[in-house]
């Protein structure tokens, strides 16, 4: 792993450290529409983003308390601002065969299970497998950060949910993993902390979008949204646009 992804950010672990118990919901603006869902994920499956800094905790619980939202704009206070670049030489294989198990650095890697079924049985609930495996999902209930759907999954209808990156991989392209090493790219692609299973029609909408262009329709998750981003975005010392900057900071009451 990169010396620079082994450091610790003194600011962002004192964000952590001071954060409370995360729950609640809180409308929000931004660059999409869509009106607020049905009732939110089971609190013991929707861990809030400030108290799941590595990812490998299932759900994504939406902030609502005035500290919390302060303690969510600090950390997008610290994304650094450059201008999107080209697309030019973006290939989905240059972060690695789709949801490899071998990506050295992240969590729950070289356990003999791809990313996409560790992502399944991490975030679903009622989680069933393939007769014989330990691994395959083939049913769960997820609830969908993203919309606020209960989503019955079976495998037979394998798009109906989608592993999103919260962090597109074209997107950090285009903000400079075009220059990093493969393995990096490899591990950006498959570190949990990216990666979200979500309704497929929600990620398709989402393509590489950051926040300036695309939000989640459920305005109640927005700026737990933009802590995530920001989140992954500060691990990979990626940094995003100004207008994506502005945007999640607003969602936060910024």
């Amino acid at each position: 792993m990169p010396d620079s992804l082994r450091k610790t950010r003194p600011a962002l672990s004192a964000v952590v450290l001071s954060a409370a118990v995360l729950v609640g919901c809180v409308p929000g603006s931004g660059a999409s529409g869509g009106a607020e869902s049905a009732p939110g994920p089971p609190a013991a499956r929707a861990a809030a983003p400030l108290d799941n800094p590595d990812g490998t905790k299932p759900g994504l619980a939406p902030l609502t308390a005035d500290a919390e939202r302060a303690a969510a704009r600090e950390v997008v206070a610290e994304l650094t601002v450059k201008g999107r670049g080209p697309r030019t030489g973006y290939d989905r294989d240059e972060f690695g065969y789709a949801w490899m198990d071998t990506a050295d650095g992240v969590p729950l890697a070289r356990n003999g299970c791809d990313t996409r079924n560790d992502v399944l049985r991490l975030h679903g609930r009622d989680v069933r497998f393939r007769s014989g495996s330990d691994c395959v999902v083939v049913s769960m209930t997820l609830y969908d950060p993203y919309t606020g759907k209960t989503i019955e999954w079976r495998k037979q209808d394998a798009a109906e949910v989608q592993i999103d990156h919260v962090v597109p991989l074209s997107y950090s392209w285009q903000m400079g993993s075009s220059r990093w090493p493969e393995s990096k790219r490899r591990q950006f692609a498959n570190d949990v902390l990216n990666l979200l299973p979500v309704e497929g029609r929600a990620n398709s909408a989402k393509g590489d979008s950051g926040p300036a262009s695309w939000l989640p329709p459920d305005r109640r998750i927005r700026c737990a949204y933009a802590v995530r981003f920001a989140q992954v975005a500060l691990k990979y010392e990626l940094p995003v646009t100004a207008a994506d900057k502005r945007m999640m900071l607003r969602q936060c009451g910024g």
